[in-house]
């Protein structure tokens, strides 16, 4: 099943971060999520470089997509540039974690 990046984006929004109890796309995130003929592309980071839950994150991400777009390629690309920063998430998020 061949999925928009938006479709894709919103599957997404099913994995939080389990520390900070908002998913990843309103966290800020994901970068990137794009479907391609042989897998889909996931670019994101993390709030941190050295985030305990690096594995769960990502395995969850994995998991999310295959399960809801039956795709079993799924890579996920960790970056660390552009850094994350409180600015990149969501109103919703912000106002969730106390953000002004």
């Amino acid at each position: 099943m061949e999925a928009s990046s938006m479709q894709l984006r919103n599957w997404l929004k099913e994995v939080y971060d389990p520390e900070l109890g908002v998913n990843i796309v309103d966290l800020g995130l994901v970068y990137e999520v794009r479907q391609e003929p042989d897998r889909i592309y996931v670019q994101m980071t993390l709030t941190t470089p050295g985030c305990p839950l690096h594995d769960t994150i990502i395995d969850s991400v994995k998991w999310m997509l295959a399960e809801r777009s039956g795709q079993s390629n799924i890579e996920v690309d960790m970056v660390w540039e552009p850094q994350w920063k409180p600015s990149m998430m969501s109103e919703d998020a912000k106002d969730i974690l106390g953000y002004f």
